[in-house]
């Protein structure tokens, strides 16, 4: 049988069990706040990581994103943007449309975004810390692409891994990916027995105890 490639067994997954494979692995990746902004699908990808910043002269500028979006080339790829100044946006509906028709896979922001019907309307995924109707125009500028960032407090490289959903966002190393993915299907396979064993009736008190979790390191251990 030929492997399922990393994308598709990351996306059988869920953040809670990604994050979990992460905290036995002592890796960061886990974040708060950056939540989807509709009700949006599960994203799943490979970061094009952008940063953002104040910007501070008069002269004009090309628009924040826009570069990034025209160079895209691939239909893995998830657009990771950080730098967001509070109640200032740093993502729109045009800026969906034109990620959307490059095949971008969905936006996640350490930021703010406005028009969020727009997106909606266009079944485009955007994560981030809030809505709001501020324009970024002549207050925030693109600083580089390409280039790690900080994430709500990850560092994020260009072609980590991505998965967000209803409960937040995680990111995973690159060069990380087949253990995190290892892990996290065995994680995934026992927390499964461990539903079926409460709703068969076992005691809830012995099915979360703490050996039973202990278990998962002693299995990555073999």
């Amino acid at each position: 049988m030929t492997p399922l490639p990393l994308l598709d067994r990351l996306a059988g997954l869920d953040t809670n069990t990604v994050s979990d494979a992460l905290d036995f692995l002592n890796l960061p990746g886990a974040t708060v706040g950056l939540r989807p902004l509709w009700a949006c699908p599960k994203i799943v990808g490979r970061a094009s990581t952008i940063q953002l910043g104040p910007k501070t002269g008069t002269a004009p500028t090309v628009h924040l994103i826009s570069p990034v979006i025209g160079r895209v080339e691939t239909n893995d790829r998830v657009l990771v943007i950080a730098g967001g100044i509070e109640g200032i946006s740093c993502w729109g509906d045009i800026l969906a449309n034109a990620a959307k028709t490059r095949g971008l896979r969905g936006s996640v922001i350490d930021g703010f975004s406005r028009d969020i019907e727009g997106s909606e309307a266009i079944d485009y995924p955007v994560f981030g810390r809030g809505v709001t109707m501020v324009s970024a125009r002549n207050r925030v500028v693109q600083v580089s692409s390409g280039e790690p960032v900080r994430m709500a407090g990850v560092t994020v490289q260009e072609g980590d891994y991505v998965i967000a959903d209803r409960c937040g966002t995680v990111f995973v190393p690159a060069a990380r990916i087949g253990e995190v993915l290892d892990l996290g299907e065995r994680i995934a396979r026992r927390q499964d027995g461990m539903v079926a064993a409460v709703r068969a009736g076992r005691s809830v008190e012995d099915v979360m105890h703490d050996k039973e979790f202990e278990a998962i390191n002693q299995e990555q251990a073999k």
